[in-house]
């Protein structure tokens, strides 16, 4: 797929390579093990101007597509999950405010996540409710001029580091999942505190955090859109960042494979490197052939919704199931070629499949995307 891009989208792939080769794989053994949230290096993407690739050119961005968005994507996780996790929050926390915010809120807020000055988080999932996103119990209550928000988020990436945050509630429980709205909550604001930073199995080194709403009062002009198209917001914010998680998924397990195919050729075994083995080449040639077939589908469902396509529910979710679940096996199939030095941390490749294993959960489990895709399969066809 490589010789199909623009002199532009190359750049792009270079400045990320660039960025992981001096700034990102140095410290990343370190970030994971301390958990340090990796500022210094997001301050270099900002500089590198891949923030604008998420925001149109009005709003001082590139005004460029998904399909760059997960050029960008791909290689930052090939040096590190948790800074391509980081990068990719912020892209998730403010695709509603390009769906469905209105000028004004727009010209507020996406300068200030273009330059990289500032970063965006998506508030949605809570303890009782995740894949059933229409379980939400965190409240927003009008009063007067303002929304009194109410409630606790749960595993918000980002969570304590950004400044401008999608917080989805019910402003009219009533209604179930057609009463609740999208609202944009900024840090700092009364009432709106952090839990703990959460010490995860993979993407250590990303923030992590509960939101903790207390009778936080938000302006009205704050909401997106109007009351109740919050589930339509988020659902269509999801038909666009999924790609970006198969991106991630796809980086991660191209650099595996890199680790996995350097070390054949130097780990001899019975007087020869194990390259020499067939159930190595084979091992390897698998894991090569299912990251190109992750990535042709993910760049293919980029470029599907870049064009304006409405109906992407089902490609954006096979994109993710699909190249998740490959990260999954090509990083497990890593460790096996390393063997035992493979279970070392003195070895990047058991950080990347502790890594790769979110890929497989957030943004939509892939036995829930599973079902979105049959039921859109079942209601439209195989097309």
């Amino acid at each position: 797929m490589r010789y199909l891009l623009t002199e532009e989208q190359k750049m792009i792939v270079d400045i990320c390579r660039q960025i992981v080769k001096d700034r990102i794989i140095p410290v990343r053994a370190e970030m994971d093990e301390k958990g340090i949230f990796p500022w210094e290096i997001i301050k270099e993407i900002g500089k590198s101007d891949l923030f604008r690739l998420f925001i149109p050119e009005e709003y001082e961005g590139m005004s460029t597509g998904i399909f760059e968005v997960c050029l960008a994507t791909e290689e930052l996780s090939r040096g590190d999950l948790s800074v391509a996790a980081s990068y990719a929050a912020s892209g998730l926390g403010l695709i509603p405010i390009l769906i469905a915010g209105n000028e004004e809120q727009k010209k507020k807020y996406l300068p200030q996540m273009a330059s990289g000055g500032k970063l965006a988080a998506f508030g949605l999932t809570e303890a009782e409710a995740g894949s059933d996103a229409g379980s939400i119990r965190t409240t927003a209550s009008r009063d007067g001029d303002f929304y009194i928000l109410n409630g606790t988020k749960q595993w918000i990436t980002n969570g304590g580091e950004a400044d401008i945050y999608t917080i989805f509630a019910m402003t009219n429980p009533e209604k179930g999942v057609r009463g609740a709205s999208a609202i944009i909550v900024e840090k700092g604001t009364d009432g709106f505190e952090f839990g703990k930073k959460e010490d995860k199995l993979g993407i250590r080194a990303s923030a992590t955090r509960e939101l903790i709403f207390t009778d936080c009062r938000v302006p009205k002009e704050n909401i997106l859109g109007s009351e109740g198209m919050g589930f339509i917001i988020a659902m269509r914010t999801f038909d666009q960042s999924r790609p970006a998680v198969g991106a991630q998924a796809v980086g991660v397990a191209q650099a595996a494979l890199e680790e996995a195919l350097n070390y054949s050729k130097v780990r001899k075994q019975f007087g020869a490197a194990i390259s020499s083995f067939q159930a190595i080449q084979h091992m390897l040639a698998d894991m090569a052939t299912n990251i190109e077939a992750a990535r042709a589908l993910v760049y293919h469902a980029a470029k599907v919704i870049d064009s304006g396509e409405k109906n992407v529910t089902r490609l954006s979710s096979m994109s993710k199931i699909f190249a998740s679940d490959m990260a999954m096996k090509v990083t497990t199939d890593a460790i096996q070629i390393f063997g035992g030095y493979g279970f070392m941390k003195e070895y990047p490749v058991e950080k990347m499949m502790r890594d790769a294993k979110i890929t497989q959960i957030y943004e939509g489990t892939n036995q829930i995307l599973r079902n979105v895709v049959a039921l859109d399969m079942i209601k439209r066809g195989v097309l």
